[in-house]
């Protein structure tokens, strides 16, 4: 006797399996990524992948964007504006990159763009798609903060979490630099920490990925963590008010206690933050910076692209301006500004707590924080931004959870979960 599913069923069938699909490949790329060199690291293994983000990501591109089409093909509607002018901007994108490719370009800054789309359109999808409140992705998530922060703590010397200098790595020259470890770490907090309602959860979540990333010595992530706490807390404060006078507290005993507080504290490159003039790291982004306004001073309009040496970019958005030009570096700023404004308005300071809301900026402000001093303008997180923003737009529209039915028409759609807060009826 043959079973017949019900097209509800078939539409929940779907959805697990893409959810399969995306909660792995977010794994995967980022915890992933941190214990994978963590095994490179201490000598348990050795490069069988590589570099491991690169092969991971391409392993993975045929089934995420298969999910991807799925979804659009079953209800167009999610195609929001946001879409289609992030695939506008990596059109440009990629024919600036096969444009200068052809001409004889650098070749390894050439590979590196065309990975870099890739990165950032598995990010997108990811973030467009995945349920980030699911129990399954709570529980995975967490246990891998902790993981992550326990071998941080575990492989630290002298309070400094860095594998290579330990000398176990079987293959050195393949290990991930703090960058690449903090990185895994922030992606994966900011994706938790972001739909946790529970306040003591939220501060546990704040004091690990704190003490994790100042161990991991990477300042640009240790600073954007620190950003993103109130930015949390404040839209989460159910006593606005009091939030305020509590963190006005809080500065005043850090101003305080500064000097004790710094003395407690293990020595480590975070402790440069105070007196940047100090840090050579923070002299050779100066430089790269005043290297990045020459190009632009002398190639205004179209940039000059590839015209460093591989990994000798623009710390900050200029470096966008570079390679893509001035049209490239305004399309840019605005799609990490502009599809998030409305969301701010109509969101942070309504009376209701909306974890998506809160994902898409809480990635936001770190992202434009971290474009204006220190990362490149291929950095995946604004992928995460915007694709948390499509699913936004899509969801104020026409509600989460929502599918087309198969059969009779494609019109037609269920709910399987309560869409937007109604406003309660008042009483006769």
């Amino acid at each position: 006797m043959t079973t017949r599913h019900t097209p509800e069923v078939q539409l929940r069938g779907r959805e697990g399996r893409d959810q399969l699909v995306l909660v792995a490949c977010f794994f995967m790329l980022f915890p992933g990524f941190f214990f994978y060199h963590s095994l490179l690291g201490t000598g348990t293994t050795g490069a069988f992948l590589g570099g491991y983000f690169a092969p991971v990501a391409v392993a993975f591109a045929l089934p995420v964007g298969l999910v991807y089409l799925a979804r659009m093909r079953r209800d167009p509607r999610r195609l929001t504006m946001v879409d289609l002018h992030y695939g506008l901007f990596f059109a440009y994108f990629l024919t600036v990159v096969a444009v200068n490719g052809a001409v004889g370009a650098n070749r390894t800054i050439v590979t590196n763009h065309i990975l870099a789309v890739l990165f950032m359109v598995l990010v997108y999808i990811q973030f467009s798609f995945i349920d980030f409140d699911s129990r399954r992705f709570r529980v995975v998530g967490l246990l891998s903060l902790a993981a992550m922060s326990t071998i941080a703590f575990a492989n630290s010397v002298d309070g400094v979490f860095y594998l290579g200098s330990l000398g176990m790595a079987k293959d050195a020259d393949a290990l991930a630099t703090y960058q690449g470890f903090s990185r895994s770490y922030l992606f994966t907090y900011l994706a938790i920490v972001s739909f946790t309602r529970t306040l003591p959860l939220r501060l546990v979540l704040h004091a690990l990925g704190a003490a994790t990333l100042f161990v991991n010595t990477a300042r640009s992530e240790f600073v954007a963590l620190l950003f993103a706490i109130p930015v949390i807390e404040f839209y989460y404060s159910r006593h606005k008010l009091y939030f305020l006078l509590a963190a006005a507290m809080l500065a005043v005993l850090v101003s305080m206690y500064f000097d004790q507080i710094l003395a407690a504290l293990p020595a480590n490159r975070i402790l440069e933050l105070l007196d940047l003039s100090h840090s050579t790291s923070a002299n050779k982004r100066h430089q790269l910076t005043v290297h990045a306004w020459q190009t632009v001073a002398a190639h205004p309009l179209f940039g000059d692209y590839a015209s460093y040496k591989p990994g000798y970019y623009s710390h900050n958005v200029l470096s966008a301006w570079v390679d893509l030009g001035l049209f490239g570096m305004i399309y840019l700023a605005a799609l990490a500004v502009l599809p998030i404004t409305p969301m701010f308005i109509h969101e942070y300071f309504a009376a209701r707590e909306r974890g998506l809301f809160m994902c898409a900026f809480a990635f936001a402000c770190v992202t434009v924080l971290l474009l204006l001093t220190s990362h490149y303008f291929t950095d995946m997180l604004l992928s995460a931004t915007l694709g948390a923003c499509a699913r936004y737009s899509y969801e104020r529209k026409h509600g989460p959870h929502r599918a087309p039915q198969l059969g009779t028409s494609a019109l037609r759609y269920t709910d399987f979960r309560e869409a937007v807060p109604q406003p309660r009826q008042p009483r006769a």
